[in-house]
């Protein structure tokens, strides 16, 4: 009985893992992924996650498989195996994206303000101004 439960068991717990993971995710065409990354990149660049060079950047990645998708369909339309080079693509695309978003290195500073390296505007980098009476400051 032992050989045929701990299977069963097995296989329905991997089933049932796999269900919501294809349900969080659901297949999108081309145009709608596109949207979509171009959305994140605008929503870092809003929130601050995205520094401008960052965002230079992945908008350059974003036109340029742009041009790749309008050569693919030039051609008779998308074949198969052009939709799966685009998909990994920006597959790639949306896991930079995720990483930019989320490396701290982002416009805002402590507490959500925007960076000023001279605060009090005395010359002096903010990092010394913690120990005014420090001699190696001056």
């Amino acid at each position: 009985m032992k050989k045929f439960l701990i299977p069963l068991l097995a296989s329905s717990m991997l089933v049932g893992a796999a269900l919501p993971a294809a349900a969080a995710n659901p297949w999108q065409n081309i145009n709608q992924r596109q949207a979509q990354l171009d959305q994140r990149i605008d929503a870092g660049v809003r929130n601050g996650s995205l520094t401008r060079p960052e965002a230079l950047r992945l908008r350059a990645e974003f036109r340029q498989i742009a041009r790749i998708e309008a050569n693919y369909r030039r051609s008779n339309g998308l074949q198969a195996w052009e939709r799966r080079d685009l998909d990994r693509r920006f597959d790639i695309l949306s896991a930079k994206i995720r990483y930019e978003r989320h490396d701290r290195d982002d416009r805002r500073g402590p507490g959500g303000r925007a960076p000023i390296a001279d605060a009090d505007r005395d010359g002096h980098p903010d990092r010394h101004d913690r120990f005014p009476h420090d001699p190696r400051r001056w």
